[in-house]
């Protein structure tokens, strides 16, 4: 009985010396993150839909959904008037239609000013305070945040400006 009793005594010291060591996990190493991607200099419409991404990207904390992301070309793109029109009319469409909170609406293009007409006219009889929750990300110029900015506060969302350089 005696024996026994030794036995599982050494059996619950072996236990608790081993435990803490099982129930330790080797550190991970820490995972690299990508250096944010610069706006690209010229109108390459490649180059931009990769700096609009990454930059979405970064900017989804506290989003539920998929994003609406309007990216327009640079000005010197044959047919630009009427992408623009196009665009200017899915964007007006979506934000007239509502938006509800855990969306973000993301706006990004080498020509700023452009987009921020689009957005400016979007948002032009959108009710006051009918878009809380609702994450309003234009990617651009500084000359054209204030003038974005005026146009989407009175709905009521979050604004995010992103130079674009």
């Amino acid at each position: 009985m005696k024996i026994a009793m030794n036995a599982m005594t050494r059996l619950m010291l072996i236990a608790c010396l081993v435990l803490p060591f099982a129930a330790c996990k080797k550190e991970e190493a820490p995972k690299a993150v990508a250096a944010p991607l610069s706006a690209p200099a010229n109108d390459d419409g490649g180059a931009w839909r990769a700096y609009l991404s990454d930059v979405v990207t970064r900017n989804m904390t506290g989003i539920s959904n998929q994003p609406f992301v309007y990216m327009l070309p640079g000005e010197s793109t044959p047919d630009f008037a009427s992408q623009y029109e196009r665009l200017a009319e899915k964007a007006k469409a979506d934000v007239a239609r509502g938006i509800i909170e855990g969306n973000l609406l993301a706006y990004g293009s080498p020509a700023s000013a452009k987009m921020a007409d689009m957005v400016v006219a979007s948002f032009a009889d959108v009710p006051p305070n009918t878009m809380k929750g609702v994450k309003v990300l234009f990617i651009g110029k500084a000359a054209d945040n204030e003038r974005v900015k005026a146009a989407v506060a009175p709905a009521g969302v979050d604004y995010v400006f992103i130079e674009a350089k």
